[in-house]
């Protein structure tokens, strides 16, 4: 028999046993797993069609029959804490074997890219993972997909056991939480991750979730299928077109006045999906004139606030500023050599790759100053298209173009896991629009405990503080955003981590996780464990009027109110009259209540504690260490 011969019917023998070999049990099971303790576990996988299963697991032994396409799912009782045991899942002619699985507690870590941050990038990074050894600590990750519609099944590397090889790229949210839950409960636990940077709560829900809430029962499901499944050819002509945009062809950052003023005109600052440009990626030239006499003619600065996403900005044809991080608010350093008396053209070339685009700070962000010398930017602008999405089809770039897709593909295909609750940290990438947050947040957590037939604990991270820090009271959507998760605590079974005190002003991603962690622990210790112990910070619950005073009082205060301060002072507080207008405020503790008042407000009406994008001088806790949450008074 020739050497091709017998390559060819060992070929065919390797190719009869794959098509033979069907047994298979669902990604989420596998070598050194937790299973959820005192719950039903469902263990699910495929077969050959009316296939009969047999799992068999510390004492138990439970049958089923596979479906006509293949699926089946069995049973197991009940079962304490403990382990390490092993699991037999057999079909006709097949045996599956899994081994050094853990009964415990299950905890699903979901969000964006401060859940996703990796241990090994933090703080205590280091100390951390040389301490992680512990096997009674599992890490599970999902890995990033998206699907149109619910997927059968996760991507995932499996489950592997707490050390210093397995923790460096592991979420260190995640981690910090399970160590400690299992430090202070001496009880096995699981931990799976699934989560995706920079993205919106929109892709995490439901497609029946997310159609009932206002502002998305007109989405148009095949039409976003299409584009996800084309998305690949769409975004390529898209990208091109981009490659060759006429704006940088044609020098529209050096037109005459007449040429600009013949553009169409818009009001800024303002998020374009919000004006008639309508909901578009590309890129947009915006232009905008200003005046100035000889003697302000010197060295400026130019403040233009966020700008989403990228931003090459143009002051008389040079280039004076470039940056490609929609959160951060620009502040450019303008020469004089570049300015000129009399009127100047400022223009500015914003590319938005997804989500919301344009300038959109508050008006009091846009200006020039020279030298003591303010110029308002703010107004009427005008602008230009140079290549919008919705000539390309409306390509999908990423998850935030396609509502759903994060839970289709990473949260549906484990829904019918039994686990002890969810630990959540996202809402960056929804601070656009706060007030929508107070229906999607409740309504995505419902979600999924619907979806997942359990009443789950979940416990969430507030955001933690970010960007400059105010210097007179102002609005802010980070502010409103905390105020709706906190409003979210309506819900049963809800806890909150505050972290206002943590974060860091020039960086989105603070690295002391390990406080997160353990303050996510507290939280969950008791709402989920049922322990007696201080979990929370103090939170405001009513307030009363003492002449030209705001008495405050709290809940949460534990052991008392506490001011890390050395000299006594209460900070973060602003005050306002009948007017709305805010002014800082003085603050003093005065029988475990917070007394608030001003020189400039004789009738109060109003109190905000923490209330900004970075209330970095926040100062109120209680005794056990546990930062007061940001709240208002007015509504």
């Amino acid at each position: 028999m020739t050497f091709k011969r017998i390559f060819s019917i060992a070929l065919m023998t390797f190719c009869a046993h794959i098509l033979t070999a069907q047994l298979q049990v669902a990604n989420v099971f596998g070598d050194n797993m937790v299973l959820q303790r005192e719950k039903a576990v469902k263990v699910w996988g495929q077969a050959s069609p009316k296939e009969a299963i047999s799992v068999q697991f510390n004492g138990q032994s439970v049958s089923g029959k596979a479906d006509k396409s293949g699926k089946w799912i069995v049973e197991l009782h009940p079962m304490t804490h403990g382990g390490p045991f092993e699991m037999t899942i057999s079909g006709k002619k097949e045996e599956l074997h899994l081994k050094n699985i853990l009964i415990g507690d299950v905890w699903i870590g979901s969000g964006q890219s401060n859940m996703e941050w990796p241990l090994f990038n933090t703080k205590t990074g280091k100390e951390s993972i040389a301490n992680s050894a512990n096997k009674n600590i599992r890490l599970f990750t999902v890995e990033e997909a998206m699907a149109a519609n619910p997927n059968a099944d996760v991507t995932t590397n499996g489950w592997f056991v707490s050390n210093p090889e397995s923790t460096p790229n592991f979420s260190a949210v995640a981690y910090h939480f399970g160590k400690q839950i299992n430090q202070d409960l001496d009880i096995p636990i699981g931990l799976i991750h699934s989560s995706w940077g920079g993205t919106d709560i929109e892709t995490w829900m439901s497609w029946e979730a997310l159609s009932s809430v206002d502002g998305f029962g007109n989405l148009n499901k095949e039409e976003l299928v299409y584009r996800q499944e084309n998305s690949g050819k769409m975004r390529a002509a898209f990208q091109a077109a981009i490659a060759e945009e006429p704006g940088m062809k044609q020098n529209w950052f050096k037109l005459s006045a007449k040429e600009y003023q013949s553009w169409e005109t818009i009001e800024m600052p303002k998020i374009w999906e919000s004006t008639k440009i309508g909901n578009e990626d590309g890129i947009i030239w915006f232009a905008k004139s200003f005046e100035l006499t000889k003697e302000q003619v010197k060295d400026a600065t130019l403040s233009l606030g966020p700008i989403d996403d990228i931003d090459d900005t143009y002051i008389n044809g040079q280039l004076v500023g470039h940056m490609e991080d929609w959160s951060v608010a620009r502040k450019y350093n303008v020469s004089k050599t570049v300015l000129k008396e009399g009127i100047n053209w400022l223009v500015i070339r914003v590319t938005d790759n997804t989500g919301g685009g344009g300038i959109y700070g508050k008006p009091s962000d846009l200006n020039l100053n020279t030298g003591g010398a303010t110029i308002d930017l703010s107004g009427k602008w005008y602008y230009k298209t140079a290549v919008l999405s919705s000539a390309f089809g409306n390509p999908s770039s990423g998850p935030n173009d396609f509502p759903t897709c994060l839970y289709n593909a990473m949260i549906a295909p484990i829904t019918d896991l039994s686990i002890k609750g969810v630990i959540w940290y996202q809402g960056e990438n929804n601070t656009r629009n706060p007030k929508q947050y107070r229906e999607l947040f409740p309504g995505m957590i419902m979600d999924w405990r619907e979806q997942f037939n359990q009443d789950f604990p979940f416990i969430w991270v507030q955001l933690a503080n970010f960007m400059t820090p105010a210097a007179q009271p102002k609005e802010s959507g980070w502010a409103e955003l905390r105020e709706a998760q906190s409003m979210t605590l309506a819900l049963p079974k809800t806890g909150q981590a505050v972290i206002i005190d943590i974060g860091e002003a020039n960086d989105i991603h603070p690295r002391n996780k390990k406080d997160v962690g353990y303050r996510l622990a507290m939280a969950a210790e008791k709402v989920a464990y049922s322990k007696d112990i201080v979990y929370s910070g103090p939170t405001f619950t009513g307030m009363e009027l003492d002449g030209n005073k705001a008495v405050l009082s709290f809940s949460n205060t534990g052991s008392g109110l506490k001011v890390k301060d050395k000299y006594g002072y209460v900070k973060g507080f602003a005050i306002a009259g009948a007017d709305g207008k805010f002014v800082w405020a003085k603050a003093q503790l005065n029988d475990n209540k917070v007394v608030v008042w001003s020189s400039q407000v004789n009738e109060p009406k109003a109190v905000r504690y923490a209330w900004g994008d970075n209330p970095d001088d926040a100062n109120l806790y209680n005794k056990e260490g546990l930062p007061a949450s940001p709240f208002r008074t007015d509504q």
